[in-house]
């Protein structure tokens, strides 16, 4: 079977109107697709810039899959959370980006969006906190249900990533 060893790092955010950020992320394959070794999903620590407006996270990933075929792949999906000073998080924005395909280092810029929910919502948002959220994850990278919603731009995540490909020349795929 080809591999793909996805290493790097989710480095920050920037661009929110909120502090005190942190991130939720996962990575979403096809059924082509199998984890080797590494965590499918994860979380950041809480970041205040007290610079700026970047939060630094530097949160690493290390993933192995072996897979089949090219079907299905790898998306990541990132939620970008903050935290007021009694706790309480709301959503700061939803994103995805496909790995790169190609071996080496990249540097990705993930805009990030929010739903915007109904007058009251967003009222109530910007009052008492919370706000509308997706009840479906795979909603933030499957295009049909994702146009239908009403969104406000958020921030952009910013992440480092390095591809190791290998044995995929034995499958007809060059790299």
């Amino acid at each position: 079977m080809a591999e793909v060893h996805v290493i790097g790092q989710i480095i920050g955010a920037t661009g929110f109107s909120e502090s005190s950020l942190f991130c939720k992320w996962g990575i979403h394959t096809g059924a082509a697709w199998k984890l080797l070794s590494g965590v499918r999903e994860g979380q950041t620590q809480v970041d205040t810039p007290q610079v700026g407006d970047m939060a630094y996270w530097c949160h690493p990933i290390d993933l192995h899959f072996a897979t089949k075929g090219l079907q299905g792949w790898p998306r990541l999906h990132l939620q970008v959370w903050s935290q007021d000073s009694f706790g309480r998080c709301q959503l700061a924005g939803y994103g995805f980006c496909h790995v790169p395909s190609s071996p080496g280092t990249h540097q990705l810029d993930c805009p990030t969006w929010r739903p915007l929910g109904s007058w009251r919502e967003q009222l109530a948002r910007a009052f008492v906190g919370g706000g509308p959220q997706l009840l479906h994850a795979d909603t933030i990278y499957s295009g049909a249900d994702r146009y239908r919603l009403h969104t406000a731009a958020g921030g952009t995540v910013r992440l480092e990533l390095g591809l190791l490909l290998r044995h995929f020349d034995r499958y007809g795929v060059e790299c």
